[in-house]
C-alpha cells in the first residue's frame, strides 16, 4: 500500500517518527476506506510513544503553526491540505459496568488494535521507514473487509458491554457499506442492548443520522428493530411495527411501510431532514387506528397528531428545535394533502391553499407524496403517478399565475389599522384572514389594489368606516 501513502502528511509522520525513534501507523477508518475505495481525508496516527509530541513535529515539517492540543486526552490534531490529522499514543483500556469512558494506560500497537470495535476498523499501515506502508492486520480484517463482514476483534460481548455505542456503530456499518453482522457479534447486541441507556442521547442521535444517511436505510432501521435497540432509543418507531385483523380485515404493516417511504424517498435526496420527514409521516397511526364495521380499518387526523408528535420526538433525540424541526413537522402536516387532491378534480382555489401553506418546501413535499406511493397494485400506482403529474402541472400554472410560493397578503396589519383608524386587535385579523382566504379562493386577485378594496368592503360589513 505504499503507493497509497505518497501524500506528504505520511512522509512528515514518517520523518517525524525516526527523528523521536518510535513506531507510527496509520489506522482504522481511513485504512479500512482506503481498501473500499472510499474518499477520506481524516487519518487517525496512532503512535507507539507520545502522540503530542510526533503531532508537534510533524505539522513543523510541514509548515503547520497550529496544532490543537488536548493534554488530558493525550491526543493531538492538525489540519493540512484539506486533512484532518489526529494522533495518539498507543492505549490499552479498562471499563467500569456504569461507564463507557475507560481507563485508559499507555500500551502497544497490539494492545491499541486489540481495544478496536472491528476488524475491518483495526487494520493499520506502518509509517516507519523500514516497514513503511506494510499492513499491521493481526485479525485478519482484510479477509472480513473482502467478505463484507462485520466482526469484533475480541469476545463481542466484552467489547459491546464496555462501548455500547459499538453496537449503534456496528449496525451504522452494515447499513452503510451493506456488510453483514455475524451472528455471534448480533447476538451480543441483542444481549447488551439494555447497556445502551448508559450512552448519551446526542452519540446515539449522531449513529442514528448516519443511519438515515446511508444509501439503503431500511438495511440499518431492521437490524435496529431485531436487535431490540430500536425499541429503547425510538418506541415511537418501533410502535408502528404489527398488523391488527378484525373481522378478517387487516391493515398494512406501517413499520415496514414506512422503511419503504424511507428507502423510496433516499434515491431522490441526500437532505437529512426529508428523510426525517419520511420516518415521521405516519408515527401517528398506532395512536389514531381504529375499526369499524362498515368502512375497516382507517387512521383520521393521523398527520395532524403526527405534527405535534415532532417536537416531543425531536426533544427526546436531541434533534435540533429549530427550523428543521418545524420543516419536518409541516411536511407530517401536510403529506396527505396532495394525494387529497389526486382523488378528486384539481381546483385552483385547492392549488393555491396548498402553495400556500407549503411555501419554498412544496417541491419537497411532492418528493415525499411520491415515496409515499408503494402500493404493489402497480395499476394503482400508475393511476397515482399519472394524477400527480397532473397537481404538478397545475402547481407550476398557479405558481407562474398567482405567485403563491412564499406569498404574504398584499394588505398588512398596519394597512387596516391606519385605514379604519383602529388599535390591534381582533377586527384586524378577522379583515386579514377574509382577504386571505378571498385570494386563495380566487374571489379577488393576488393583488395590492384588488385587496385595498375587498378590505374595505369587508370592514364597513363589520361595520368600521374608512377614513
Amino acid at each position: 500500500m505504499e503507493q497509497h501513502l505518497q501524500h506528504k502528511v505520511f512522509h512528515a509522520v514518517k520523518d517525524a517518527a525516526k527523528d523521536l525513534g518510535v513506531n507510527a501507523f496509520v489506522i482504522g477508518g481511513f485504512v479500512r476506506d482506503l481498501y473500499l475505495n472510499r474518499p477520506s481525508k481524516d487519518i487517525d496516527i496512532v503512535v507507539e510513544g507520545s502522540g503530542i509530541e510526533i503531532a508537534k513535529a510533524a505539522a513543523k515539517k510541514v509548515g503547520v503553526k497550529n496544532v490543537n492540543i488536548f493534554k488530558s486526552f493525550g491526543t493531538a490534531q492538525f489540519t493540512y491540505d484539506g486533512w484532518e490529522v489526529e494522533f495518539v499514543g498507543a492505549r490499552k483500556e479498562s471499563y467500569r459496568s456504569d461507564s463507557r469512558k475507560p481507563i485508559v494506560e499507555d500500551g502497544s500497537i497490539k494492545e491499541d488494535q486489540d481495544r478496536r470495535d472491528f476488524t475491518i476498523n483495526a487494520m493499520a499501515l506502518a509509517l516507519n521507514d523500514e516497514h513503511f506502508g506494510k499492513l499491521v492486520d493481526p485479525f485478519n480484517g482484510m479477509k472480513d473487509l473482502k467478505e463484507g463482514i462485520l466482526k469484533t476483534p475480541l469476545d463481542p460481548e466484552i467489547t459491546f458491554s464496555d462501548d455500547p455505542l459499538r453496537m449503534m456503530r456496528a449496525i451504522r456499518f452494515a447499513s452503510q457499506l451493506n456488510f453483514t453482522i455475524t451472528k455471534e457479534a448480533f447476538d451480543a447486541i441483542g444481549k447488551n442492548k439494555e447497556r445502551i441507556k448508559i450512552v448519551s442521547k446526542e452519540r446515539i442521535t449522531d449513529e442514528l443520522n448516519k443511519i438515515i444517511l446511508s444509501p439503503l436505510p431500511s438495511v440499518g432501521f431492521r437490524l435496529l428493530f431485531d436487535s431490540g435497540l430500536l425499541h429503547l432509543i425510538f418506541p415511537e418507531m418501533a410502535n408502528l411495527q404489527g398488523v391488527k385483523v378484525v373481522d378478517g380485515k387487516a391493515h398494512k404493516d406501517n413499520f415496514y411501510h414506512t422503511l419503504k417511504v424511507l428507502d423510496n424517498i433516499s434515491v431522490n435526496t441526500h437532505d437529512l431532514w426529508l428523510r426525517w420527514a419520511a420516518i415521521l409521516h405516519d408515527i401517528a397511526k398506532p395512536a389514531t387506528q381504529k375499526y369499524y364495521k362498515e368502512t375497516g380499518w382507517t387512521f383520521h387526523g393521523h398527520e395532524f397528531k403526527g405534527s405535534k408528535m415532532v417536537p416531543t420526538i425531536f426533544t427526546h433525540l436531541k434533534l435540533p428545535l429549530n427550523e428543521k424541526m418545524k420543516y419536518v413537522q409541516k411536511l407530517v402536516l401536510l403529506h396527505l394533502r396532495p394525494i387529497a387532491l389526486v382523488k378528486e378534480t384539481v381546483t385552483d382555489s385547492a392549488i393555491r391553499r396548498l402553495l400556500f401553506e407549503a411555501g419554498e418546501d412544496i417541491d419537497d413535499l411532492m418528493t415525499l407524496c411520491d415515496a409515499d406511493i408503494t402500493s404493489k397494485n402497480k395499476d394503482k400506482v400508475e393511476r397515482y403517478m399519472k394524477n400527480f403529474k397532473i397537481v404538478r402541472e397545475k402547481l407550476k400554472e398557479v405558481e407562474e399565475k398567482d405567485q403563491l410560493r412564499n406569498w404574504k397578503p398584499p394588505v398588512s396589519g398596519e394597512d387596516i389599522m391606519k385605514a379604519f383608524n383602529l388599535t390591534p386587535g381582533k377586527q384586524i385579523g378577522i379583515i386579514k384572514d377574509a382577504i386571505t382566504e378571498a385570494i386563495l379562493e380566487g374571489v379577488i386577485k393576488n393583488d395590492r389594489k384588488e385587496a385595498l378594496n375587498f378590505m374595505i368592503l369587508k370592514g364597513k360589513e363589520l361595520g368600521l368606516s374608512s377614513k
